[in-house]
């Protein structure tokens, strides 16, 4: 078992996630608002820093960018400004979406940096906007610094994973829509239009994150356990669900649509990287094999 991938129990997590999930959303939505859209979305995420989460650099005025972070050591979250001003928001004071909301607007009000945000949740059943989400939130700051660590082992091994594709392929980054930590690789064609439903979440957001062809793996913290590792391919082909997986532990799951590794296989394994590779490489595999993508130009 190895001691650098922390155990994660979502029962113990499952508070902690809830107000995590709405927080990085509503941090995450003035990063919408700022900047020019990306394809697949790639200006929404969130990044893994050394000491939890952040915007990357914001646009601002000329002369004043600035970036949002989530320091999960100091349990705070700090507005930092290019031009040496800041603010700081300490997370543990916090209790409701509605309070966390609002500070953060003045704080951005304060620095002269007003931003105008759509303060509604996305991809949740049950979407209270921002201003009226007044239930109290269970926060704990070791829950929230167990699982920024569990993010920092799982990137470091999808980084290595993304190394080998020299084809186009996404940043590893934190979708805050559900809290998985992703990186997709492109086929280079395009796909068919997505006729899925997200839980308010407008079509325009899932056409253009689905426009092309994709094979996309990371980590959810969902379901029971621990979370899982995840991959999936866009359109999927057929027979790619009965392709090799790697893993004993790993499976299809059909309800899900997408082949699953419970993270627990993975830290309490001789060798957690390996058995996550192989997990991320078998899969990436079973994409490329059954949809013929042109491997011999996208691999390293």
């Amino acid at each position: 078992m190895s001691p650098v991938w922390p155990p994660l129990p979502m029962k113990d997590f499952e508070a902690t996630k809830n107000a995590l999930i709405l927080w990085t959303q509503v941090v995450g939505k003035v990063r919408i608002a700022r900047t020019p859209l990306i394809n697949q979305w790639w200006n929404a995420p969130l990044y893994l820093t050394s000491k939890g989460l952040t915007t990357s650099l914001i646009p601002g005025d000329p002369g004043r960018s600035f970036a949002i972070d989530f320091d999960f050591m100091a349990n705070s979250l700090d507005i930092n400004v290019t031009d040496g001003t800041g603010r700081r928001l300490a997370l543990g004071e916090q209790h409701t979406v509605e309070q966390f909301h609002a500070r953060l607007m003045e704080m951005l009000d304060e620095l002269g940096l007003h931003t105008d945000i759509w303060p509604v949740p996305v991809e949740l059943e049950v979407a209270v906007p921002f201003p009226d989400d007044d239930a109290p939130r269970a926060y704990d700051p070791e829950q929230a610094l167990r699982f920024w660590r569990l993010l920092v082992e799982a990137h470091r091994v999808l980084l290595d994973f993304r190394s080998r594709f020299v084809g186009k392929a996404s940043p590893v980054h934190l979708f805050w829509g559900a809290l998985d930590l992703a990186t997709t690789r492109f086929s280079g064609r395009e796909a068919p239009p997505w006729k899925g439903e997200v839980p308010n979440c407008g079509p325009h957001v899932m056409l253009e994150a689905y426009s092309q062809e994709v094979s996309s793996a990371g980590y959810w913290p969902g379901g029971d356990g621990e979370g899982f590792f995840y991959a999936y391919a866009y359109p999927e082909p057929e027979g790619f669900r009965d392709m090799p997986s790697g893993p004993s532990e790993a499976r299809y799951d059909t309800s899900l649509g997408e082949f699953v590794l419970p993270y627990e296989a993975v830290r309490t394994a001789a060798d957690p990287d390996a058995k996550l590779l192989e997990f991320l490489q078998k899969t990436y595999e079973a994409a490329a094999i059954r949809a013929d993508w042109p491997r011999a130009s996208l691999e390293r």
